[in-house]
């Protein structure tokens, strides 16, 4: 995952600027096309999501007060996630991107809408529209890339510390929505900072997000479960909703993970964007998105984020869209000799998730371990582990060596 600029074979090094213009002009000339002929069809198909949605969770909650029979405790379960997952990715996640504010409705507007998430939604906004969206894969921009809690490239500088992230992958995995939060915060550099020199920001958005958090918790945890009391269904409903939001959060987790972080997408140096054009912009957003073939059906449950490369290259496009353009911007990409990343769901969670291992470990020890010397690189990584950073630089070389 090093820097695009540092790679022996950059993907963009046959292009002149004038044919990034180019390929720029061609991706606009797609989202203009759409743009133009978006109208009441669209519209009705978000209004039938949020149609669809809403009654979902409303039945779904309604078998639960049964759920002291097991198959209306499988069936509440699994509609109650079904729904948490198109409320959020479908539905939530493209709201509040300002997909649908042309339809001038303020009850599906990104002003007004709020989501069932750890993260208030301006907070989310902010840190997602803004930041992400504008630095998409920019190393010491984007915090997305990891959470600020994993290394992310082979050029960051291994610590031992970075050995469990494979463990707070999966932990992040679980309780997403409140990684997410915390990440939106910047927590862990503001709580390094005293409390009396925090920014008032921090403090008005950290009283957010509790305040979000406490009636997320209020409504899962203690009202659903007290309504289900009665019918003595307490125990399960609140057992329902506890997996209902752990399988939401592990899906999202999934879809964002194949979307950013498979092989072969690219990331970019700082000093890569210093004046970057429109038509820059556009490669860069291609080039550092991955898409999941799948159908129809994932393309709804992963809140058409299938089409990640189209998606980060027309943010603001309505989601229905993405599967029509998605051919299109294909075509200019082969057209312009690009790679244009795609797998299936689990081929690329699979990438994804090798590439979490790989980077837990000093550069070049998966790919020089074999059965045969085994015994003397785990020697290596304890040394690594244990010693000091002289140490890991000397073991460091040896291993770089024998990669080359």
């Amino acid at each position: 995952m090093t820097a695009i600029q540092k790679l022996e074979q950059n993907p963009v090094a046959h292009l002149t600027p004038e044919d990034i213009e180019a390929f720029g002009a061609e991706i606009e000339a797609i989202r203009q096309e759409v743009l133009a002929k978006r109208g009441a069809d669209d519209a009705a198909y978000i209004r039938r999501m949020i149609a669809f949605q809403r009654w979902l969770e409303v039945g779904s909650r309604a078998t639960l007060l049964a759920s002291v029979f097991p198959p209306a405790f499988v069936l509440g379960t699994a509609g109650l996630t079904i729904a948490k997952i198109l409320e959020n990715m479908e539905i939530g996640h493209n709201v509040m991107h300002g997909q649908w504010d042309w339809m001038r409705d303020p009850k599906i507007h990104s002003t007004n809408w709020d989501w069932d998430n750890a993260t208030p939604a301006a907070a989310w906004k902010h840190s997602h529209n803004e930041l992400h969206h504008t630095y998409t894969n920019v190393l010491g921009k984007d915090n997305d890339l990891g959470y600020s809690i994993m290394r992310v490239d082979e050029d960051q500088r291994w610590h031992p510390f970075f050995l469990a992230q494979p463990l707070w992958n999966a932990i992040n995995a679980c309780i997403f929505e409140y990684g997410i939060a915390a990440y939106d915060l910047e927590l862990g550099k503001n709580l390094r900072i005293p409390k009396e020199k925090r920014s008032e920001e921090f403090t008005k958005g950290a009283a957010a997000t509790l305040k979000k958090i406490r009636g997320q918790m209020l409504k899962d945890y203690v009202v659903h479960p007290l309504v289900a009391a009665p019918f003595g269904a307490l125990l399960p409903t609140l057992a329902a909703n506890v997996i209902a939001n752990v399988g939401r959060n592990i899906w999202s987790h999934s879809i964002i993970m194949c979307g950013h972080f498979p092989e072969g997408v690219a990331v970019f140096e700082k000093a890569s964007i210093e004046g970057e054009t429109k038509a820059e912009w556009y490669l860069r957003q291609g080039l550092g998105s991955a898409n999941i073939t799948g159908g129809k059906l994932m393309d709804i449950m992963s809140g058409n984020l299938s089409h990640q490369v189209e998606h980060h290259l027309f943010p603001d496009l309505n989601s229905n869209r993405l599967a029509e353009v998605a051919p299109k911007v294909k075509a200019v990409f082969e057209k312009y000799d690009l790679p244009y990343v795609e797998g299936s769901f689990p081929k690329q969670l699979a990438s994804a998730w090798h590439k979490v291992f790989r980077l837990s470990l000093p550069n070049g020890w998966l790919a020089t371990t074999t059965p045969k010397n085994a015994p003397k690189r785990m020697a290596q990584l304890y040394k690594m582990s244990t010693g000091g950073r002289k140490a890991r630089k000397a073991i460091q070389a040896e291993l770089d060596a024998a990669a080359a």
